[in-house]
This record gives C-alpha cells, sequence and structure tokens, in this order.
C-alpha cells in the first residue's frame, strides 16, 4: 500500500511536470510517440538546450525515460498509464471548465 508521503510526493512530481507549458507540450507529443530530442525541437519549434532542460525535468520527475537506440537516444513516457492519466486529466479539466454552473462564477472569478 502506498504511503500518504509517496502518494503527495508523485502528485507534486506531476504537477511539476505539467506546470510548463513546454513540459505539457513535450509529454503530449511523447503520449504520441516516442521521439528522438532533435525531432522534438523541431516539432515543437524550440532550441535543442531548452528541449534538453525540460527533458532533464521530465525525467528528474520520474514521468519520461531516455531509451539508447544505437548511438541516438530516444525519449518515451516512464508508464503508458502516464499517456491514459493524461488523457484523463484534459478531459476532466475541460468539462469542468465547459461547467459554469456555479451561480458566482462571474462575480468571484472562480470556478
Amino acid at each position: 500500500m502506498l504511503t500518504l508521503a509517496t502518494d503527495l510526493d508523485a502528485l507534486t512530481r506531476f504537477g511539476r511536470a505539467l506546470a510548463d507549458p513546454i513540459r505539457c507540450r513535450l509529454l503530449l507529443a511523447l503520449r504520441e510517440t516516442p521521439a528522438h530530442p532533435s525531432d522534438l525541437a523541431d516539432q515543437l519549434g524550440i532550441s535543442r538546450t531548452r528541449l534538453s532542460n525540460h527533458l532533464a525535468c521530465l525525467r528528474d520527475c520520474g514521468l519520461v525515460v531516455a531509451v539508447p537506440v544505437g548511438r541516438r537516444i530516444r525519449y518515451e513516457l516512464a508508464d503508458p498509464r502516464l499517456g491514459h492519466a493524461l488523457d484523463d486529466l484534459r478531459t476532466a479539466v475541460v468539462a469542468v471548465a465547459a461547467d459554469r454552473s456555479c451561480p458566482d462564477a462571474e462575480e468571484k472569478g472562480c470556478c
């Protein structure tokens, strides 16, 4: 059984990864298919140095892994369930954003 500290650590790492738009785009790209850093940099329109920093963060968070393929490195999600989690989270956030049933939403800027 997981402890509360382990659960919080996992959610904190996931939250840190999602806190940056480039890391979100990387995770979504890797959800589709594993890729080499040069391809990811081109796809996202960012420098390889900047990409490398974000990939290091995602590796440190335990969300992606580097897989040697010959002389190159390919990145992929550390676990296929992360792709499902990203889909579920995106779907839930979109559903909540569309639900404007809170009567105070406009006035308070909440919900």
